[in-house]
């Protein structure tokens, strides 16, 4: 037994760093990993007769051609399986689809009627919106091996419990469950945050860096942290809750139930509340026009508009000092919709930042901006059901 789930641990170890790194030879394998020659030969060979990783012509060098032997390099085999990535979002849902390599193969975009859902209602449309994305490639919703899913709220990902979310008509519902029974497939949960932690740590500004934050800003306020090379997601699964951490006491109300959250302050929905006495603005114009009404309000000298906005980046510097405080990372990212806005993180925030933070005889983190949309999100779902589905590929693939 213990021979066994150490040739299993191996062929993942294997698998991993050709996902991450390959192409790459045998003998590479065996120097970065640290398992025998012998090893990595056994395993590798399991793995190719398994389907999971390929041999591919490597780029001849002097020596070798003089030796008359050609050299080969291993690499995923993007054809093995395909796997879903989404994001649920308050007017849509954003598909992705990918190949085991991690490849980009589709994208759909899935228009939902209403913001919060029964649990089964919104498995159906997940279902549609699969079945759609699918269709793009020629294929069905029975081909794909997993699904990353990225909802906002409070989700519990190692249980696929969601506790509270804005997307549900319903706290505590074990959507994993509901969604896997109702797709025929593997669901993945995580909070949507974390999971734009993953991207950026796979694809995007982060990728280079073992210690960051992301910080989303979108209809609510999200975080998400790399610590050590690895997601922090906490022990109930609100281990990064930045919108909901206190500002104000007894402040204004948060869509959670509580009040003096920063959210209730900086999100999209906090802002057109609190300003709907500015002329044009109403609570049934769509988000974006009513937050650039806002903030072209504010520009031209509106003091209800002004004030809104000042406080907005004044509570949001506040918060970003706290996080720089508190977890000294190398780098904060700020990402989501409201990028296209500068109102958060103009000169003025960050500099109030600054004043907030711990001074040494260092410069302080950098805080980039990085602007994309919700195929970002559901592609880090992707990458999230991408390490599951890897896992057990693994275990399937046949002893010697």
């Amino acid at each position: 037994m213990a021979f066994g789930h150490q040739k299993v641990e191996s062929r993942r170890r294997v698998l991993r760093e050709i996902a991450q790194h390959g192409p790459l030879p045998r003998i590479d394998l065996a120097e970065r990993t640290g398992i025998s020659r012998a090893t990595v030969t056994s395993v590798t060979a399991e793995l190719l007769r398994g389907g999971l990783i390929a041999e591919v012509p490597r780029d001849a060098r002097t020596d070798e051609a003089a030796r008359g032997r050609p050299r080969v390099d291993l690499r995923i085999a993007g054809e093995a399986h395909l796997i879903a990535g989404l994001k649920v979002s308050d007017v849509s849902i954003s598909l992705v689809l990918i190949d085991f390599d991690g490849q980009r193969v589709a994208d759909h975009e899935h228009p939902l009627q209403e913001r919060s859902l029964a649990p089964e209602a919104l498995a159906q449309e997940i279902a549609t919106g699969l079945d759609r994305l699918a269709a793009k490639v020629g294929r069905k919703r029975a081909d794909i091996s997993g699904l990353g899913v990225g909802l906002a709220g409070i989700v519990d990902a190692t249980h696929g419990l969601v506790y509270w979310s804005p997307s549900l008509d319903q706290r505590n519902v074990p959507f994993g469950e509901v969604l896997t029974r109702h797709l025929g497939l593997p669901a993945y949960l995580d909070n949507d945050a974390n999971l734009v932690a993953k991207a950026e740590m796979i694809f995007g500004e982060g990728k280079h860096h073992s210690d960051f934050i992301v910080v989303t800003i979108e209809s609510g306020v999200g975080m998400g942290m790399v610590l050590g090379g690895q997601v922090y997601r906490g022990t109930r699964g609100c281990g990064a809750e930045f919108g909901h951490t206190k500002v104000h006491l007894d402040g204004a109300l948060c869509r959670c139930g509580q009040r003096g959250c920063l959210e209730a302050y900086v999100a999209d929905y906090a802002l057109v509340r609190e300003a709907t006495s500015v002329g044009g603005v109403s609570l049934t114009m769509p988000t974006a026009q009513a937050v650039n009404t806002i903030l072209q309000a504010a520009k031209t000298g509106d003091p209800t508009a002004r004030t809104v906005i000042e406080r907005a980046g004044k509570m949001f510097a506040i918060g970003l000092a706290n996080l720089v405080n508190i977890f000294d990372p190398e780098l904060v990212i700020l990402a989501g919709e409201q990028m296209q806005f500068d109102h958060l993180y103009a000169d003025a925030v960050i500099e109030e930042m600054g004043k907030s933070i711990v001074q040494i005889d260092k410069p302080a983190p950098a805080v980039v901006v990085h602007k994309w949309d919700n195929l970002m999100w559901a592609s880090g779902a992707a990458a999230h059901a991408l390490d599951f589905v890897q896992d057990s590929a693994v275990e399937a693939v046949q002893d010697t």
